[in-house]
C-alpha cells in the first residue's frame, strides 16, 4: 500500500486515548500464549511510558501480545517473521469456534504430546494447527516456543499440575480484540514502511542475550543476531524522526544502552524464570527505550557496533 493511500486509510481512524491504567491481569482478554519475554508482568511499569493518545498501534514482534491485549486498539497492525505464530493469531481471530473444537481434542499426556510434537503442521487445517500451537505452548517446558535448524518445534514436555489447555471465554474474547488488526508475517524493516506519524509502535525483539546460557532466540531458524539488532535501532530512530512514538524493550545490557545513546531510557525490573543456570534466574533489568517524536534531523545519526554477546 502506497503511503497515499495509508495517509487516506488513517484519516477514517479516529484517535484513541490510552487507558489510565493497565486492566487487572485477571480479566480477559489476555494473551493465550506463554511467551519468553512476555510483558504481561510489566504492564504497569510500561503505562507510563505510553503515548496519552494514538492514531494505529503497531507491533512488529508479536509475541504473547501482551500490550496489544491490554490496550485494545481500534486499529492495529500485528507482524512477526513466526509463521506459526501469526497463522495461530489469525485462526483465532477467523475460525474461532474450529479452534476451540480441535483444542478440546488434546489432552496433558506426555505421549500424546510427543505425537502432536512430531506433526507437520502445513499438513493440518488453520484451526487445527492453532490448536496445535496453543497446546504444545500451554504444555510445553516453561512456555518455550523454540525451532530447530530446521524449523522443526523442539521444547520438551513440561511438567505442570491440571494446565488450562482450552480457555474457551479468554480465547473468545481474544478473539473479538483481533477482529480489528491486520496479520502480517514480515520483517519488522516491512512493518515499519506502514507507520504514519501520530502512530504508536511498540518494538519487542528477541533480547540481547545477557549471557551465554540466556540465549533464546531461536523463535525461527535464523534466529536474531547482532546486525539485527543494529538494523533494528536505526529503523527506530527513522520512525522516532517520522514522527511515530516508539518504545523498545530489551535487556539492560551496555551494548543497547550504547546502541540507543540518542534516546532517554528507563530502567524495567522483571522477574524472568528461563535460564539453564538456575543461579541467573529471579530479578532481571530491563531497557524500555523512549523514541517520543522529535523535529527532523534532532534524532543523533550515527553507527554503532553491537558488541558480541
Amino acid at each position: 500500500m502506497s503511503l497515499a493511500s495509508q495517509v487516506m486509510l488513517r484519516a477514517t481512524t479516529k484517535t484513541q486515548r490510552r487507558p489510565h491504567s493497565p486492566p487487572d491481569h485477571r480479566g480477559i482478554p489476555r494473551p493465550f500464549l506463554k511467551w519468553v519475554g512476555g510483558k504481561g508482568q510489566l504492564l504497569s511499569q510500561l503505562w507510563p511510558h505510553l503515548p496519552e493518545s494514538f492514531e494505529r498501534y503497531h507491533e512488529p514482534f508479536l509475541g504473547g501480545g501482551a500490550l496489544f491485549f491490554a490496550l485494545r486498539p481500534r486499529r492495529a497492525f500485528l507482524s512477526d517473521v513466526n509463521r506459526e505464530l501469526i497463522d495461530c493469531y489469525t485462526a483465532v481471530r477467523d475460525s474461532i469456534d474450529e479452534v476451540i473444537e480441535a483444542l478440546r481434542m488434546h489432552r496433558y499426556e506426555q505421549e500424546h504430546y510427543y505425537e502432536v510434537r512430531a506433526q507437520n503442521p502445513f499438513m493440518l487445517s488453520p484451526p487445527e494447527r492453532a490448536a496445535r500451537t496453543i497446546f504444545l505452548n500451554r504444555t510445553g517446558f516453561n512456555g518455550l516456543y523454540r525451532v530447530n535448524r530446521s524449523g522443526q518445534f523442539n521444547v520438551p514436555f513440561g511438567r505442570y499440575t491440571n494446565p488450562l489447555i482450552c480457555d474457551e471465554a479468554n480465547l473468545r474474547a481474544c478473539s473479538r480484540v483481533l477482529q480489528d488488526a491486520e496479520l502480517r508475517v514480515q520483517d519488522f524493516t516491512l512493518a515499519a514502511d506502514r507507520m504514519l506519524p501520530g502512530d504508536f509502535a511498540y518494538f519487542d525483539p528477541p533480547y540481547v542475550p545477557v549471557s551465554s546460557t540466556a540465549n533464546f532466540t531461536a523463535y525461527s531458524p535464523d534466529g536474531f543476531n547482532a546486525n539485527d539488532q543494529i538494523r533494528l535501532a536505526r529503523v527506530f530512530g527513522r520512525l522516532v524522526e517520522r514522527g511515530v512514538h516508539s518504545l523498545l524493550s530489551n535487556a539492560d545490557v551496555p551494548a543497547l544502552r550504547q546502541l540507543y545513546a540518542p534516546f532517554p531510557a528507563a530502567t524495567l525490573q522483571a522477574t524472568r524464570a528461563v535460564n539453564c543456570d538456575t543461579s541467573r534466574r529471579g530479578k532481571v533489568n530491563e531497557i524500555l527505550v523512549l523514541g517520543r517524536p522529535v523535529a527532523p534531523g534532532a534524532v543523533l545519526r550515527r553507527s554503532v557496533r553491537l558488541a558480541a554477546q
